[in-house]
């Protein structure tokens, strides 16, 4: 009985060691991609269709094979909308599920909570949203538009093509709207606008009464001076205010609105009548006309199986960001950080709008600038777009303090806060 316990006792350690050992070499079989975007709270409308995309991206690259010769296998989080959480979710990514890299976050609060995070664990994030510029992180690869993507030329547009001469910066009050509204004052004062012409307008995330404010812009554009209104404001408080402007009569052709945060996605599912004419400004809209956007339209509809949805321009970033993650991974061999960083510099990638994107050394990507105008089905007319890609720039010419200073990942500068005056590198990364 003693030697029958005895081997009975040996015949389970034994199990349990075979089945650690099983588990460790199935860990080994696949490559962990974390997937860090809020499924609920009020960037949920924006965020869960990013989710859904990078488990369509990642089960498409396992058709082909995998990379490296394994799987990959996709690790979903929900940070909830809540900033803090963001980190904490990011943390256990790397730390517990010991993934390659993170494709996630939207707002730049967001990402601005990660960031210390990534850095520390030295991880990998693939950021794929419009953002404020003013930030070059060694970890972090931006594939959204920076300023000069999307506001600047947005403001040009409505200066040049549609003579503004009044502008209302409305936003989510965050660090996106405030640090894109402090460079868009900056460059409408550098073309000589007036102060007086200016008004800057802030709401909390998720506001809902927009009554007192339409009345306040309303009044802002009845001077006899054209006037439009920049807007800034994420997530789902874009319901009720374009809502609140058709209810003040507040149309295209007395106040157009161009937005930086509204896209097919945003507009499906809502009644478009009231926004009909206003404009956004992006990188991609799903009505662009070439052979790579009608395959990905459907792909996108199979996998979701559901006719109806539509595509956007974050869903593009991070297509491109993916794809340029693979083929960086391919070049080094490996999916170390380290390596992946050096080895994705000058990646090039073919956007879907008909041009091709490249990794810059500052670690942002070239993107073409369209703007669109929003039709009654919900999607957008191109109405004006460069003629070539423009390449991302992370620090602003129309900032002091930031028009001397230029991010470079490469040697010998290897820094993304390095002033071209005094030749100096402030800080470790950004």
């Amino acid at each position: 009985m003693k030697n029958y316990l005895h081997v009975c006792k040996k015949l389970a350690v034994t199990v349990a060691v075979s089945a650690l050992m099983f588990t460790a070499a199935h860990a080994e079989d696949t490559i962990k991609v974390g997937v860090l975007h809020s499924l609920s709270g009020t960037m949920a409308i924006s965020e869960t269709t990013l989710k859904d995309t990078m488990l369509m991206l990642i089960d498409e690259q396992n058709k082909k094979g995998g990379l490296l010769g394994k799987k990959l296998e996709a690790v979903v989080v929900d940070p909830a909308s809540n900033w803090p959480l963001f980190a904490e979710k990011a943390r256990e990514l790397l730390t517990k599920d010991k993934v390659s890299a993170i494709f996630g976050c939207w707002t730049s609060v967001s990402r601005k909570s990660v960031l210390p995070v990534i850095e520390e664990l030295n991880g990998v994030l693939f950021y794929p949203v419009q953002y404020e510029g003013e930030e070059s992180s060694k970890n972090v690869f931006y594939t959204g538009a920076a300023p000069n993507q999307q506001a600047i030329p947005a403001v040009d547009y409505l200066m040049n093509d549609l003579g503004v001469k009044r502008w209302v910066l409305a936003g989510t009050d965050y660090v996106y709207p405030r640090t894109t509204n402090k460079i868009l004052e900056a460059y409408l004062k550098s073309k000589k606008v007036n102060k007086k012409d200016i008004m800057i307008n802030y709401t909390p995330f998720g506001h809902s009464d927009w009554q007192s404010i339409v009345a306040d812009i309303k009044k802002f554009g009845s001077t006899g001076k054209k006037t439009a209104v920049v807007s800034t404001i994420n997530g789902d408080a874009n319901v009720p205010f374009y809502k609140e402007l058709g209810n003040q009569g507040v149309s295209a052709e007395n106040i157009p609105v161009v937005a930086f945060s509204v896209g097919e996605e945003e507009l499906s599912g809502i009644d478009t009548k009231p926004l009909v004419g206003h404009l956004a400004a992006w990188n991609y809209f799903m009505s662009v006309d070439t052979t790579k956007n009608a395959a990905f339209i459907k792909q996108w509809k199979d996998y979701i199986k559901n006719p109806k949805r539509v595509t956007n321009d974050p869903m593009e970033a991070h297509y491109i960001g993916f794809n340029m993650w693979v083929k960086a991974v391919e070049k080094a061999g490996t999916t170390d950080p380290e390596a992946v960083q050096k080895a994705i510099i000058g990646v090039e990638f073919p956007n879907l709008t008909g041009g091709v994107s490249k990794m810059l050394p500052n670690h942002h990507i070239s993107k073409p600038v369209l703007i669109g105008e929003i039709q009654d089905d919900g999607q957008f007319v191109t109405v004006w777009q460069t003629n070539k890609v423009v390449d991302g720039d992370a620090w602003s010419d129309f900032l002091p303090e930031s028009k001397p200073i230029i991010a470079d990942w490469t040697a010998p500068i290897s820094c993304g806060n390095y002033n071209t005056k005094t030749k100096k590198c402030s800080g470790q990364n950004y």
